[in-house]
């Protein structure tokens, strides 16, 4: 059964940081383009960020460029969401998911598989 599991989530101060990760079950990460994305209550999901297959070619959303950094460990079949310099605004649930092509995508309705989703709350 292919599964993608996030972790990381928490309770964090605002200028805080977390890392999030997003783990594959069942099938190789190495084929796929990994994206996050986030939904705050009430609000439309949206994408965060995005990695190439290969971890060559990366993109952020302009709220969390500068802040987030998106990486990938082929070999533990793991992606990485490092946020930094959190603020209130960045509190939503936060999902990963994955798409069997090369290019980095932050297009939800590109992605085939998805995780739970991990809650993120920046809150003093």
């Amino acid at each position: 059964q292919l599964q993608l599991v996030e972790s990381g989530g928490g309770l964090v101060q605002p200028g805080g940081s977390l890392r999030l990760s997003c783990a594959a079950s069942g099938f190789s990460l190495d084929y796929y383009a990994i994206g996050w994305f986030r939904q705050a209550p009430g609000k439309e999901r949206e994408g965060v960020s995005c990695i190439s297959r290969a971890g060559l070619s990366t993109n952020y959303a302009g709220s969390v460029k500068g802040r987030f950094t998106i990486s990938r460990d082929n070999a533990k079949n793991t992606v990485y969401l490092q946020m930094n310099s959190l603020n209130p605004e960045d509190t939503a649930d936060y999902y990963c998911a994955a798409v069997s092509r090369n290019m980095c995508t932050m297009r939800d309705y590109d992605f085939d598989y998805w995780g739970p989703g991990t809650q993120v709350t920046v809150s003093s």
